[in-house]
C-alpha cells in the first residue's frame, strides 16, 4: 500500500490541527472578524487568524468566563502568567501542548513578533484584573496594550508572512496600524459602557474627555489610519478596508445614538455592503476627523 503524501503527518499535522483550531475560535466570537479574515489574501489570513485566537482566549480570562467557572481573582491571575510565559517558550522554542498557543507562536517565529508587543498585552489583561477606574495614563497604557500592539501584530504579518526572514514594518504603516487598533479599542469602550460598568465594575474613559471628545478622537485615528491603507501589500488591503470602514459606520452610530439605548451594532446588510465594496477595490470611507 502506497501512503498518500497529500495528507499531513508530524509536525505539518500538528501545526494544521493548531491553525485549525484557531480559527474554529476566531469563527465561534466575530462574526465581523471572520468576514474581514476572509478578505484576507491566503498568505496572511491564517496568521491573522492565529493572532486573535490568542488574544481572544487571554481576554476571555479577565472578562467573565473564567470567574464564571468559580476562579478568583489570583487564580486568573496566575493562569494569565502561565499563558504569557508558555506563549514567550513557545516563541522562543517552536512547539506548545496548547494548540493556539503553538499556532500563535509559529506565527510569531516567521513575522518577527516578539516579547516588546507580547509582553504590553498581557500586562494589559491583567490590568482588568487590578483596575477599575482608569486615568488618562492608565488608559493609555491600557489601550497600547490591549490594542495597539495587536494592530502592529497584524501589520508584522502583513509585510513579513511568507518571507525567509522577517523585516521592520514601515514607521508611516506602524502608526496607521497603531491608531487603527486605538480607534477600535475605543468604540469598543463607548459601545459597552453599560456592561463594563454594571458586570464588570470597569470604567476606561471617565477620565479621557467626554463621549464627543472620545468620538472625535476615533473619527481622527480612522483618518490617520485611512492614510496609509494604500500601502499595505495588496493581499491585505481589503479586508483592512473592510475594518476600517465596520469602525467608521459604527462611529457614526455611536453618534446618533443616546445613552441607555442598548448595545449599539452594524447591521449585517450594511457589514456585506461594506465588505462588497472593499472587495471590489475602493478607498476607505473618509470619516470626520
Amino acid at each position: 500500500m502506497t501512503r498518500d503524501h497529500a495528507v499531513p503527518t508530524g509536525l505539518d499535522l500538528y501545526d494544521r490541527t493548531a491553525t485549525d483550531a484557531s480559527a474554529a475560535v476566531i469563527s465561534a466570537y466575530s462574526t465581523s472578524f471572520a468576514l474581514a479574515c476572509r478578505l484576507l489574501g491566503a498568505r496572511p489570513r491564517p496568521h491573522v487568524r492565529n493572532v486573535y485566537a490568542l488574544v481572544r482566549v487571554a481576554d476571555e480570562v479577565v472578562d467573565g468566563p473564567a470567574a464564571a467557572a468559580g476562579l478568583d481573582v489570583e487564580t486568573q491571575r496566575r493562569i494569565l502568567d502561565d499563558l504569557e510565559t508558555e506563549t514567550l517558550a513557545a516563541i522562543e522554542r517552536g512547539f506548545s501542548t496548547n494548540l493556539v498557543v503553538h499556532a500563535f507562536a509559529a506565527t510569531a517565529r516567521e513575522t518577527g513578533i516578539g516579547a516588546p508587543l507580547v509582553r504590553p498585552f498581557f500586562a494589559s489583561m491583567r490590568t482588568d484584573l487590578e483596575t477599575a477606574q482608569h486615568d488618562a495614563a492608565s488608559h493609555d497604557a491600557y489601550v497600547y496594550g490591549s490594542a495597539e500592539v495587536v494592530g502592529l501584530m497584524c501589520l508584522h504579518v502583513f509585510v513579513n508572512a511568507g518571507r525567509p526572514h522577517p523585516v521592520d514594518p514601515d514607521p508611516e504603516l506602524c502608526d496607521g496600524a497603531r491608531r487603527l487598533g486605538a480607534a477600535f479599542q475605543e468604540l469598543n469602550f463607548l459601545r459597552d459602557l453599560d456592561h463594563d460598568a454594571g458586570a464588570l465594575g470597569r470604567d476606561y474613559l471617565g477620565a479621557r474627555g467626554s463621549r464627543a471628545e472620545v468620538l472625535d478622537r476615533i473619527d481622527a485615528d480612522l483618518a490617520a489610519a485611512a492614510a496609509v491603507i494604500p500601502s499595505l501589500p495588496a493581499d491585505c488591503r481589503r479586508a483592512v478596508t473592510a475594518a476600517h470602514d465596520l469602525f467608521g459606520a459604527l462611529s457614526a452610530r455611536l453618534r446618533r445614538h443616546s445613552d441607555g439605548e442598548g448595545r449599539v451594532r452594524v447591521p449585517d446588510p450594511v457589514k456585506a455592503t461594506l465588505a462588497a465594496r472593499a472587495w471590489l477595490g475602493f478607498a476607505p470611507r473618509t470619516v470626520r476627523a
